[in-house]
């Protein structure tokens, strides 16, 4: 990859105000790659002025800078949509500048599906903004107000007389556009307003569009460039050399083989962390292999993998909350006519990104350090590394540039961890790219949790009561924000304990639908991990944190109760939610799969070993709702299930762009498909055993449904909300229930492998 320069905020204006000069383009998109020159400060910009968020410069280009990131599901495309909107200029004019800690405020990156719901409203208004400044400016200029003025893309032109006219180009050059804003919230929630007012959606034309993706013509094409194609010069690269097991303590390292290695640089140790340097990635990967590394015996800190379940049930909880409690659960169970009971069960999972995480850094202990990561939390990991360097904040430098898709924690940050830990050591430029054993055994992992339900039913076959039990492992054990020094599995290695990590509970209601009842209560607990820092069984945000566990679960259930009052598994969960909306989904989505109404299971099984089945899930998140119906087709003789078709009714408030939203939600529906059906992290009582796609597996292109329908439920009315989880969450337990709906035996604990459920069919034969 060529060498680009990317200019700091500051050498972006020359002369005028209004002019931005020097930008790096391909494609398109603004690409961060490489800081030729230290800058004097690496400070993030206030975000109180509209200079921060918007720039126009000489020949029409609108500039826009966000603290958010595009991990892989068209955010940077629907950004560009509203911007488009609120001034009125080309969508091709618009040109983002995406996580790169000196030039973007802090909007807290990219986390809980909130990009499009939190992201745009500062995107928003300062757009509105810049079109009312724009347009008084002009007024100026052509002798009119601005009421008489009207803009056409990008060029301001009078109503009764067009050949009077004026470009934003020209403004921008013409005076200072700059503007105080006003500033709320912070983080994800960081919102400014100003002097504009944001059109009504009821006149949008470029918002609600099919627009194509920005990125994917070059993605297709093979000319993005990726985190992998960083390259700086004076560059080295690194690897790292994991303990023999969890605890295992350095006794010593013999580099003598390392050092025959042509290309060989330096072996850098601290506490128990191992690395190598080399001139080039292959010289790198050969030293670190030939390293003789002493470690002690691994502590023996994992219960047995067939134990864990049982572990987790009897061992004594680190927090526990009373989530909910709404009348007497225990009394009507007690006098129930009829108990329903059920467990469920879900595993470790890994993040499984498509590619290893890579990251470069160049550390200067007397200057601006500069770390180029696809970690989706920029100013945080600029936090976190200054923390780890001991070093003033705006000595920090973080940008973002993509890596291999990120939903949550998988080890992009990790990966820039280390990085920096190896550049500090030698001095210079160092690019670290992990190994998928390093991905999937080492990465963070989406925490276990186990659930028991109760249920009382009366006479009349109404439910009366719901009881409601999790225990799982925290979310935050490693905290999800990395914003400190000891977040980090390198930082940890070295010997700073993980202090930051906090109690994420798996909870009725949010992260499952709120089904009303009578009376019900709810208890969740945290366990503890394992051990306690450097552990490769550490678990933190994996996408949609303990959603689709939940979900699985409390959605599995309702099936379950359905089933035992003889109702439609549609009809029974109607009858228990009291949100319009909610109801809308699960309405749409048996209309459009033509859902026959009557009990689960199929009254009419087939006599072979093939047999089909339908299920349905619900999923709210953050103000969206999911329905998700299944139809799946079974072998009794091998348990093998293939889902044959998914039908997904969608509502996210108002949408930005269909089809990039079909999109996400598509690959919502696979993601969580693989994780329902395929994947659990394997482990021994000392490490990780996951370590490739064949111990930790996940969908292939033969088992992917050949049809995918989507419903999309538009509220123009209202504000968009999230798309990037929500669907997730549900899709496992429709899976779960159209088994039950094909064969009439259920499987309570995931993945949905071909062995459990011929397990439960032997169990239900026998």
């Amino acid at each position: 990859m060529a060498t680009k320069h990317v200019l700091s905020r500051r050498e972006f204006v020359k002369d005028t105000g209004g002019l931005l000069i020097g930008f790096s383009l391909a494609d398109g998109a603004v690409l961060p790659q490489v800081l030729a020159a230290a800058a004097e400060t690496a400070a993030t910009p206030s975000p109180n002025r509209l200079d921060a968020w918007l720039r126009i410069d000489r020949d029409g280009n609108v500039h826009v800078f966000t603290g958010k990131a595009e991990i892989g599901m068209g955010v940077e495309t629907g950004f560009t949509q509203i911007v488009a909107e609120e001034l009125d200029v080309p969508f091709s004019r618009v040109i983002f500048v995406m996580g790169d800690t000196s030039s973007t405020a802090d909007q807290g990156g990219v986390g809980g599906s909130t990009s499009i719901a939190l992201g745009s409203k500062p995107l928003r208004n300062v757009s509105a903004t810049a079109r009312t400044l724009l347009l008084r400016l002009a007024a100026k200029n052509l002798g009119a107000s601005p009421d008489e003025l009207q803009v056409r893309e990008g060029v301001v032109s009078v109503k009764a007389d067009p050949s009077r006219k004026i470009s934003y180009a020209e403004l921008a050059a013409s005076g200072d556009l700059d503007d105080a804003l006003k500033v709320s919230g912070e983080g994800f929630a960081l919102n400014v307003e100003g002097l504009g007012k944001p059109k009504d959606p009821s006149s949008y034309t470029v918002v609600g569009q099919p627009i194509p993706r920005v990125d994917l013509g070059p993605k297709i094409l093979g000319k993005w460039q990726y985190v992998t194609d960083v390259r700086v010069p004076g560059m080295l690269h690194g690897r790292v050399v994991r303990p023999a097991g969890v605890g295992a303590k350095l006794m010593g390292v013999d580099d003598s083989g390392a050092k025959k290695i042509s290309g060989y640089v330096q072996t850098v140790t601290k506490g128990n962390f191992v690395g190598v340097v080399a001139e080039n990635e292959w010289a790198a990967i050969r030293a670190a292999k030939a390293l003789r590394v002493n470690w002690s015996a691994p502590e023996r800190a994992f219960p047995e993998q067939k134990d864990l379940y049982q572990h987790m049930r009897t061992v004594a909880p680190k927090a526990t909350k009373e989530t909910m409690k709404k009348g007497d659960a225990a009394g009507a169970l007690a006098s129930a006519t009829k108990r329903v009971q059920a467990s469920y069960e879900v595993p470790f999972q890994s993040h499984a990104t498509m590619g290893p995480g890579c990251a470069v850094a160049d550390i200067h202990t007397d200057g601006l350090s500069t770390i180029w990561s696809g970690g989706q939390k920029p100013h945080a990991l600029q936090k976190g590394f200054a923390e780890l360097l001991r070093v003033p904040l705006d000595r920090v430098r973080v940008i973002w540039v993509e890596d291999a898709g990120s939903y949550g924690r998988p080890g992009f940050e990790d990966t820039a961890a280390d990085a920096v830990l190896l550049s500090q050591a030698v001095g210079k430029p160092v690019r670290v790219q992990w190994s998928r054993a390093d991905m999937t055994a080492w990465g963070t992992k989406g925490p276990a949790a186990v659930y028991d339900l109760a249920a009382a039913i009366d006479e009349h076959g109404e439910i009366t009561a719901v009881d409601f039990t999790s225990r799982a492992f925290s979310g935050g054990e490693i905290m999800f924000v990395p914003a400190t020094a000891d977040n980090y599995l390198g930082a940890q290695l070295t010997g700073i304990p993980n202090t930051s990590g906090v109690d994420e509970f798996a909870q009725w209601g949010v992260q499952a639908p709120a089904y009303v009842f009578a009376n019900v209560h709810a208890v969740s607990h945290v366990l503890s991990g394992f051990y306690a820092a450097g552990s490769p069984l550490r678990s933190t945000h994996l996408r949609d944190p303990e959603g689709p566990q939940t979900s699985f679960a409390v959605e599995s259930f309702m099936d379950e109760l359905a089933a035992a009052t003889g109702a439609d598994p549609i009809e029974f969960r109607l009858r228990h939610l009291d949100n319009a909306r909610a109801k809308a989904v699960l309405t749409a989505a048996a209309e459009r799969a033509g859902w026959e109404r009557r009990p689960s299971p199929k009254p009419d099984k087939a006599s072979g070993d093939i047999v089909t089945g339908r299920g349905v899930g619900l999923s709210t998140r953050g103000g969206t709702y999911v329905g998700t119906i299944a139809e799946v087709e079974v072998n009794r003789r091998t348990g093998a299930a293939l889902v044959m078709r998914f039908v997904c009714a969608h509502d996210c408030g108002l949408i930005i762009n269909p089809e990039a939203l079909r999109g996400t939600i598509a690959a919502n529906l696979i993601q969580s498909m693989s994780r329902g059906m395929k994947e659990e992290v394997t482990f021994d009582r000392s490490n990780v055993t996951s370590v490739d796609w064949t111990t930790y597996p996940i969908a292939r292109a033969p088992e992917i449904p050949a049809q995918v329908d989507i419903v999309l439920l538009n509220h123009p009315e209202l504000p968009p909300s999230g798309a990037g989880e929500p669907s997730s969450r549900a899709t496992a337990a429709a899976i779960a229930n159209a088994i039950f709906d094909a064969t009439g035996v259920r499987v309570r604990q995931t993945p949905l492998t071909p062995a459990r459920v011929k397990a439960a069919l032997s169990v239900a034969r026998a």
